[in-house]
């Protein structure tokens, strides 16, 4: 792998470790406010999911700039 090749694959590698943080993060926080609110483990885990679904990708690549 040339330089150029091993940057391009860093900068990949930081993308999709964004990507996964902000996941993460969403689904963290939509199972908690399900919780809070209520929902049984199911609803809780359906709302983490929903989350992750609703994420602005556009806005995470943004970020990474």
């Amino acid at each position: 792998m040339d330089s150029s090749d091993q940057r391009d694959f860093a900068d990949r590698m930081e993308v999709a470790k964004k990507v996964r943080n902000a996941c993460i993060k969403a689904a963290q926080e939509g199972f908690r406010d399900a919780s809070m609110s209520g929902l049984c483990m199911e609803g809780a885990i359906e709302s983490a999911v929903g989350s992750i679904q609703s994420l602005n990708l556009e806005n995470i690549l943004k970020k990474q700039d």
